[in-house]
Order: C-alpha cells, then structure tokens, then sequence
C-alpha cells in the first residue's frame, strides 16, 4: 500500500485544462488566477496551515468590497462629471422644470432661474410652538403672521413659505427648530424687475409661461432650457431702456392716464422696443394693480386721431384717386347730409395732397374717403390690418373695436382717425407697412423676425410718397418737435378728443406721433418706425405735437447710436405750419 503524502500535492498551475495558443495572455492570467483562489482552500488543509484559510477567506471578503464600493464610486464619478448638460442646476431637483434664460438681441439677461427654498413645518415635531413662532418671524419678517401660526396649529405638515432666498433660508436653519425642513424649488426671477416686464411676462412656479413672451414662446423656451441654451428676444436693451425713460419722464411732467412706445425694424418687423406705463416690478406680479398690468400695446383701445390721414392719403394715391399735386377744396366745412365736418386747423382755401397732410385737414380726408368708396376704403384698411386683431406672437393682441359701418359719414370719421379703436399694435404695423416699400409683414418678438414674405399694400412709389409726406411734416408742419439732427425724422401728429358716456369730452384727449427714420433713401434701407402714444396727459399740451412728438425726437436722437443710422446735416430750416 503506497501512503501519499498530501503536504507533496503541488499541482501544476493550468494542468487539467486545455491550453491552446489563440488564448490572449490576460485572458490565460486570468484563469490561472480563478484556479489558484478555487484551490487555495484544500491547499491550506493539504499543508495543515487552517491559519492560510482564515486569511484566504477574509482576502476574499475584502475583495468583494473592494470591488462593490469601486463600482459605486465610479458610478458616481460617471454622474458628476459625464451627465449631459440638461442635468445641471434646477433640472436636477425633484419637480423642478427648467426654463432657459430670456436674453435680448445681444445677450443681455432678461430673465433666469434661481433656486429658492420652501419652507416647511411639521408642527408634530415642534417641542415649542409659541417660539418657534416668535423665532420664526424674526428670522423672517415677510412671511404672513397668519399663515405661520395656522401651520404651527395644524395637525399635518405643510408649507409655510414658498421662494425663501439661500439666504434666507440659513436664517431660519441656523434657529434649529425641529420639524423645519426645506424644499428646493425653481424659481423664475427678473433682474431688471419693471423694465419690459409687459413684454416680458411672467412665468409661475410651475414653470408654466403665464403671459407675455414667456407664455408666447413657452415650449421653445423649455426646449432650449432642456438643451442648455438661451432664448434670445428680438429687443435691444438699450433701445428699450432710452423709451422707457423718455416715457417715465414725459410722464412725471404731463401726468396721463397711460402712455405706450413702441420701436420696430421696418425690414424684418422685429419688436426692439415696446414700453407700457404705468408698468410694475414683474418679481413681485401680484401686487401690481390691473392698471399697471395692463398691456396698453397690444391691448388698449384708441381712437388715434389724424395719424390715420397718412392711411388714407396712401389709399388714395394707390388707388390713383390722387397725387401729391391733386388740389382738394377746403375753403368751407364739409356738408355730409347734415353733419358738418370742419378743420381744426382752418385754412378756408383750396389745398394741395401735401398741404392737406402738412395742415392735418379733415375736410381733405374726407372728400378723398367719401370718393374713393366703401369697397376701396375697406379694402386698404384690412390689407394694413387695421381691422383685426394685428397677428403677433402675443395672447395679448386685441382686435380692433369699430370699424363696422362704411356710409359716407363713416368713412369720414376713420379717415382721420375717428369711429374706430385700434391698438398702439396695428397702429405700428400699418406705419411700417407704408414706410418699407409697401409690404405688410407681421412684427415679432422673435430675433430674426418671423420671415414671413407679408404681402403687398400699396407700390413702393406710393410708399415712397408717403415718406416724403411725413418728412415734410417734421421739416414743416405740426411734427417739428419730433426733429433730431442728421437723422431725417418723418411722421404724423395725432389728437383725439375722448368718448366718455357716450360723447365726446373735449377736456379729455390722446396724443400720438407715428414716424420713421430715416425718411430718406431707397425702398430697402434701413430704417425705424417709432410711436408715441399719451392716454389723457393732465398738465400741458394733449396734442400729439406737444406732448408725443417731442419723446419721439429725443429718444430717436439717442437710439441712432446704438441702431448705426448715421447723421447727415440738415437742409436749412424752412417755414412752419402752425399746428
């Protein structure tokens, strides 16, 4: 009987197990790996060493540790630094929803997110409820006495303040009260607080647009959040910035109910600047009264006054019904059966196309609009969408009241601005349309404007009479206040009496002033409109010369700059119309 001594077992690493030379070097260390662990036990009992097993096993175990927590820490190096770039900031929050940041034409910051904290209670956790209470409001002064103590009372946890700043809320974590916890929340906020809050919007909690462009172009604002981009508007900050102040500053010497501006591109009918006063802080919407709110732009409602003679002299000179050397007696009122229609400014004498605009008569307008026809009148007005709603990216964009009724005397109204309420929306539109070869293109809010081809409404030799007509009135009639040197300012002045009850108050008025810049050059050139509309001006002048015209030649004077329009000297002064 042989005896085997099993302290003289060595097995031959890999013997048992085909080898072939396609095997890789690592795979084959590998496995001769895998073998040694598999036979390390009965080589510890083959040598009478049970101290080798112990420390095998406890190698073993630590190896899978090892491997376990490796994995994880790899894992989460993965997440830190591979996630994708939607995964950053808010959109890492539970609930939370991303928005991109709202910035104007060059990148200026309109609107972004910022992470604030709600404040939550548990008041079954609360050892003292009368100090948190006391502790609590110290800490933070904003939040409602009664909202704070009916969480504190209640039975379950809740919210007791939503959108505490970071500050804020190490205020309250530094008392250490038990039952307080915080919640992160994304919270849109607006850095410029009332500057273009009306065209701005707001958007809630939710991260749902709630009005203005940020309920216009909500989709793509979240879109290009989730993307990592910013949403760029067609506004130009600075521009916006020079209307504003002119605005808050002709208001603070003439007190209206209300005044609007509005700056547009007449190329692409991109929106650089759109202004609605009174405005309001747009972080803090829930305060501000339906006054303040309101959009006067894209919803007010006004009968504009003699700013519609330059749609119905276009009319007219389209249709071939007149040119500028047409003679229009006006040398006594204007019978329309019994209605008798007079100027305001009288002349009482045969006046040329030209002098009927330069001397805003409602006489000459309105013979021009009783012989041109229903069909005709209506035709151009709804071609300068002046009788719908004017179609822009904004729920806002009323639709236009009146307008209903074509009789002779009807006519006549609207041809100088009366019988019909637009808002400062179309108004802008329909004077773009005149001033850019003829073409009507919707205005945006969208950099880059809509690209829509528009469509013709009127030739561009009419398009371009009209420009010559309302640099004239700048140069000579009742929009000399709207001049600014070297930048060849043209439009037209617009006064309006008020309906109140039903009739006319002559103590109450609007005042606007519809121009471009520069009137001069070829069809395409680039140039401005600007409109100016005061809503019932208490102190000074209500009529557009007075009290519009002159906010447009300053902020026309300080915008050029930053619009490249450069200046060029003026001809000599030459004689004024009286307004």
């Amino acid at each position: 009987m042989t005896v085997h001594d099993p302290r003289a077992y060595r097995p031959t690493p890999g013997a048992g197990r085909p080898l072939t030379s396609a095997v890789s070097p690592w795979l084959r260390w590998l496995g001769e790996a895998v073998w040694f662990i598999e036979h390390a036990f009965e080589r510890a009992r083959a040598d009478a060493r049970p101290e080798e097993d112990t420390r095998v096993r406890i190698f073993l175990l630590r190896a899978v540790f090892v491997a376990i927590f490796g994995a994880l820490a790899l894992g989460a190096a993965h997440a830190a630094l591979l996630a994708p770039q939607g995964g950053r900031g808010a959109a890492h929050v539970a609930g939370a929803l991303q928005r991109a940041d709202l910035t104007d034409r060059n990148g200026a910051l309109l609107a972004t997110n910022i992470t604030h904290y709600g404040l939550y209670i548990d008041p079954a956790e609360v050892w003292d409820r009368e100090a948190a209470y006391r502790q609590i409001r110290r800490a933070l002064p904003r939040i409602s006495a009664e909202r704070l103590r009916r969480v504190l009372d209640g039975d379950r946890r809740l919210i007791a303040q939503p959108g505490l700043t970071p500050a804020e809320r190490q205020s309250i974590h530094a008392l250490a009260l038990g039952g307080v916890s915080f919640e992160p929340e994304d919270r849109r906020v607006y850095p410029l607080n009332s500057s273009a809050a009306h065209l701005i919007g707001t958007a809630d909690t939710g991260g749902q647009g709630v009005s203005g462009a940020e309920l216009a172009f909500n989709d793509a604002i979240r879109a290009a959040g989730q993307r990592g981009e910013d949403f760029a508007l067609s506004i130009d900050l600075r521009v916006q910035g020079v209307l504003e102040n002119e605005l808050a500053a002709m208001a603070a010497e003439s007190q209206p109910k209300g005044a609007v501006g509005v700056i547009a591109d007449t190329r692409t009918g991109e929106i650089l600047a759109m202004a609605s006063w009174p405005t309001y802080d747009a972080n803090q919407r829930g305060r501000a009264s339906d006054d303040a709110a309101l959009n006067r732009v894209t919803s007010g409602h006004y009968e504009m006054g003699s700013v519609f003679k330059t749609f119905t002299v276009a009319a007219a000179i389209d249709s071939g019904l007149a040119d500028l050397d047409t003679m229009i007696d006006a040398s006594q009122a204007y019978m329309i059966g019994n209605r008798r229609i007079q100027d305001f400014h009288a002349t009482n004498k045969i006046l040329s196309l030209e002098e009927v605009y330069l001397h805003s008569s409602n006489i000459g307008t309105s013979r021009m609009a009783v012989e041109m026809g229903a069909d005709t009148m209506r035709s151009y007005f709804r071609k300068l969408g002046l009788l719908d709603a004017a179609p822009f990216e904004l729920r806002e964009s009323a639709a236009p009241s009146g307008g209903r009724r074509w009789d002779d005397s009807s006519r006549a109204s609207m041809s100088f601005g009366y019988g019909i309420m637009i808002t400062p929306l179309q108004m802008t539109a329909a004077t773009v349309a005149l001033v850019n070869g003829g073409i009507y293109r919707p205005l945006s809010l969208r950099r880059g404007g809509t690209g829509a081809e528009g469509h013709r409404v009127v030739s561009a030799e009419t398009s371009a009479d009209i420009r010559q007509l309302m640099r004239a009135n700048v140069l000579r009639g009742s929009g000399r206040a709207a001049s600014a040197a070297g930048l060849r300012v043209g439009g037209k002045t617009g006064s309006a009496n008020k309906l109140v009850n039903g009739r006319y108050d002559f103590s109450r008025g609007v005042g606007s002033f519809a121009s471009v810049f520069p009137a001069d050059g070829p069809a395409d050139a680039q140039r401005y409109v600007v409109f100016v509309l005061v809503d019932d001006p208490a102190n000074g002048s209500r009529q557009g010369g007075g009290v519009a015209a002159p906010v447009v030649g300053r902020t026309i004077d300080r915008i050029a700059g930053f619009l490249n329009v450069q200046r060029r000297e003026d001809p000599p002064a030459a004689p004024v119309v009286q307004p």
